[in-house]
């Protein structure tokens, strides 16, 4: 089973994509201890299978083990958060 791993480099959140060579991600700017999560990517064609969603527990599980917060300024990020808020120690939600 494919994890979610940080990708500095590329200021993404990365998911293998089992049976293929692409991945789908979670963009970031990192501001401090915080990152501000801008842009979520899930191929096209694998679009409805919970790939998206499994990317979005992946990156608010990491960010929760480090210690950072998350700003959410990706829809999709922030849809996924509302469906739970069982990561509100994750999310930032004061007005900056």
């Amino acid at each position: 089973m494919s994890t979610v791993d940080d990708n500095p480099a590329e200021r993404r959140f990365e998911l293998a994509i089992e049976g293929s060579h692409e991945i789908a991600a979670v963009y970031y700017r990192l501001q401090g201890e915080k990152l501000t999560l801008t842009h979520t990517i899930v191929p096209e064609r694998f679009s409805g299978q919970g790939i998206g969603s499994k990317l979005a527990r992946g990156v608010l599980e990491l960010l929760r083990a480090s210690g950072r917060k998350a700003v959410l300024r990706c829809p999709f990020m922030a849809a996924y958060y509302a469906r739970h808020p069982e990561y509100a120690d994750v999310v930032e939600t004061s007005a900056e």
